[in-house]
């Protein structure tokens, strides 16, 4: 007679039906959904310009408040500049299964990136598609270090202010600049992707890092014609493991001091090969330099196979002569661990410490070096100049702390 006469439910019907609509809601909101790029007119024939579908799937996928879901089926896909914007309503999955292809005339690349991802959290970019940079008819062009007023060249996939994401299964091959470049990015990780290009290709590193922290990178494979991962300023807490690196100039710290004054530390590169680079592990910095500090950085576990300087720390780095040497580095390097590092130098000085005469590296060790010299290059040897630290464990060459 109650629920007749005033119209109302009893409360424990009100609790259950609240408890229906949260779970429905729940379901909703977590719902995912496909975006397919062809259905918003995107054509796979190598030569349509499918920026304007990509954008507007990218678009209702953001608005999306469930799970969005770009989807790139095979075949490929010609873009110009694309510039993914987030805040996203939801999770975000750029899923690449065919070819995505750079234009070859520069004017349609009128930014610093062809793929920039910016301000998303929870993204994921796989699939087991490629990124085709279409590199060899920029690269007779990038002439930056002899000419300062150059055209910029694109990095083929960006991320600026990225967190808690991944990027997996994708290949970049021909990448006009850097590969992939992170900027701003927290907790990312990447693994299993794989990084080709020609060992003279200029400035094409693999994944540059810069002002970022909690990235890790995984399980692959890196050929290119720079670095193969470049740890820029700002970057903290970056752990590389399992990646195979070659042709390039190795995994890199740096350059630091030149134009930026963040610190870099909480650096770790454990289980890595490196193939016929130009060198190995590495830590550079500018000799005219502001005062900033590199610190706790960790190398373990490394196999060199005919690399040109295994191991290298270099406070005089001049890429492009001439330079001012008689000035010091002001970049204060401390607490470096080399430990488990072995294989062959294609250089006499298999391990080069030269460091700041006004700031000296502090607190370097040297623990278990068994590297052998390649064919032809005759007795190796270690060398250090301004550096204090310790040697333990079995060393070859015969150490110079």
């Amino acid at each position: 007679m109650g629920l007749k006469k005033c119209g109302v439910l009893p409360s424990s019907w009100v609790v259950f039906f609240l408890f229906l609509f949260s779970i429905t809601e729940g379901v909703r909101v977590g719902r995912p959904k496909v975006f397919n790029v062809v259905g918003y007119g995107a054509i796979p024939d190598g030569t349509t310009d499918n920026s304007k579908a990509f954008l507007e799937a990218w678009k209702d996928a953001c608005e999306w408040k469930g799970r969005g879901r770009v989807y790139v089926p095979k075949g490929t896909f010609k873009l110009k500049s694309v510039l993914f914007l987030g805040p996203c309503e939801g999770q975000m999955a750029f899923v690449i299964k065919g070819i995505l292809k750079a234009p070859t005339d520069m004017s349609f690349l009128a930014s610093d990136s062809w793929i920039n991802f910016r301000y998303v959290d929870q993204l994921s970019v796989s699939g087991g598609g490629s990124l085709d940079g279409e590199g060899s008819v920029a690269w007779p062009r990038n002439e930056c270090k002899k000419n300062p007023n150059c055209q910029s060249l694109p990095t083929t996939m960006r991320f600026d202010f990225i967190t808690n994401s991944k990027v997996h299964h994708v290949h970049s091959m021909n990448s006009k600049n850097n590969h992939f470049l992170l900027f701003g990015c927290s907790k990312m990780n990447i693994t299993k992707i794989r990084i080709s290009a020609p060992s003279d290709s200029p400035n094409t590193d693999g994944i540059k890092i810069g002002n970022s922290d909690n990235i890790d990178i995984t399980n692959s494979i890196i050929g290119t014609g720079d670095d193969c991962i470049s740890i820029l300023s700002g970057s903290n807490d970056i752990y590389v493991s399992n990646v195979v690196c070659g042709p390039g100039h190795g995994i890199s710290i740096g350059s630091l001091g030149k134009y930026d004054k963040e610190d870099v530390s909480g650096i770790t590169v454990r289980n890595c090969t490196f193939k016929d680079t130009t060198d190995g592990v590495r830590i550079k910095t500018w000799a005219t330099s502001a005062n900033v500090n590199a610190y706790n950085i960790h190398y373990e576990d490394i196999f060199m196979n005919e690399v040109g300087n295994p191991i290298i720390i270099d406070q005089q780095y001049c890429p492009v002569p001439p330079c001012d040497q008689r000035t010091s580095s002001g970049v204060q390097i401390s607490n470096v661990t080399f430990k488990n590092i072995w294989g062959s130098s294609k250089s006499a000085s298999a391990v080069t410490l030269r460091c700041s005469k006004t700031r000296p590296c502090k607190d370097i060790v040297l623990e278990d070096i068994y590297l052998k010299s390649s064919p032809k290059v005759g007795q190796i040897f270690s060398s250090c100049s301004n550096v204090y630290g310790f040697s333990y464990g079995y060393q070859s060459p015969r150490p110079c702390l």
